[in-house]
């Protein structure tokens, strides 16, 4: 039986790809994560008795590592989610994601290219490298820029797009200079379940609903596009499929909103479906200091992917934030596991340090 590796295999977007897949497709997925904090193993619960599903906690920078196990399962791709993700996390130390997301992709295309180097033809031919990237790496838009296309040029602004953008140089050249079959993808903000309460969406339900505020930086009238995490594990699904060699495709779910927005659709869903004793859910947002260098709006044009491959996605930003919070007030045990001490005091860490703006600056 064919295989896929996976690396990244346990966080938010690799769980969703792993579980999707082995939902639809027949090829067992050699699932490579380290497990630091945003890795949980809980997410992949419903494949523990299912043969297809190979886990194996190693570093992406162990490069002997990688080559032995491309080498004994001879997967025909990989598929690279394996990143630090968390923009505010970059700007508090960086050098983390410097390790992973450049040298570690580094890392990953030299076992990667040696493996595919030694292949048949035939196997080389068909086999792919899959970079899975952000649309943070283009940098930020004015309000009436038109979005991000695979052309846009790179502006990276945080250390965490700065080295995605590494990453994704690295991927190219590797294309271009050794011939390695790669395929690049670059998505907007993703939502849906097993999604780390440190990001927005999962953080504005954990903290409604444990009656903690809502904290919005600065005016939060930041925009992003908004991409239910299944529709992008269809979308790479695709591109693995039919994707050129040497290509990126942009991936959007055609979904802009502000952050402010966001908050105060997830307050009204919840004033709805577990209402408090008494006033709303909105009555706890607090805006903060906004973090520094913070993107002004990001917005992603997805027409070559649907042009070239026919994706585009399923979900409208009503139908995805519904079944996402339907997913988290029906998962509070999988909430509570993750809320470990260690992630708590990064919260406290990021946000109770932050002074609240005065009067009449938001």
């Amino acid at each position: 039986m064919s295989s896929i590796l996976v690396t990244g295999g346990a966080g938010f977007i690799g769980s969703n790809f792993v579980l999707d897949w082995l939902a639809s497709q027949d090829d067992t997925i050699i699932n490579v994560d380290k497990l630091t904090y945003a890795g949980n193993l809980n997410n992949l619960h419903s494949l523990k008795t299912d043969a297809r599903h190979i886990f194996v906690k190693a570093d992406i920078n162990d490069t002997e590592r990688m080559a032995g196990l491309l080498a004994q399962h001879r997967p025909r791709a990989i598929v690279h989610f394996a990143a630090e993700s968390h923009v505010d996390r970059s700007i508090l130390g960086p050098g983390a994601f410097v390790t992973t997301n450049i040298n570690g992709t580094f890392s990953l295309l030299e076992a990667a290219r040696a493996h595919w180097s030694a292949l048949p033809a035939s196997e080389q031919a068909s086999f792919r490298f899959l970079h899975v990237s952000t649309d943070e790496v283009y940098g930020t838009l004015g309000p009436n820029d038109p979005p991000f296309t695979e052309s846009t040029h790179y502006a990276p602004n945080s250390p965490y797009s700065a080295s995605k953008a590494a990453a994704d140089h690295l991927v190219r050249s590797y294309h271009h200079t050794y011939g390695l079959p790669t395929l690049t993808t670059n998505c907007s903000n993703n939502y849906g379940p097993y999604h780390f309460p440190e990001k927005l969406i999962p953080l504005i339900i954990a903290n409604a609903l444990a009656g903690k505020p809502l904290p919005i930086y600065g005016d939060g009238q930041q925009v992003r596009d908004w991409l239910y995490v299944s529709d992008h594990c269809a979308a790479i699904r695709r591109v693995l499929r039919a994707g050129r060699p040497g290509e990126t495709y942009n991936i959007g779910g055609w979904n802009e909103m502000s952050n402010l927005e966001v908050v105060n659709t997830l307050c009204r869903m919840l004033d709805e479906l577990r209402p408090k004793a008494s006033g709303h859910y909105a009555d706890q947002i607090t805006y903060v200091k906004d973090r520094p260098g913070h993107d002004r709006r990001y917005a992603i044009d997805a027409r070559k992917i649907e042009r070239e491959l026919g994706w585009k996605p399923v979900e409208t930003f009503a139908s995805g934030i519904g079944k996402t919070v339907a997913w988290y007030l029906d998962h509070q045990d999988w909430v509570r596991d993750v809320l470990s001490g260690d992630y708590l005091k990064w919260v406290e860490k990021n946000y109770d340090a932050r002074e609240t703006p005065s009067e009449g600056t938001v």
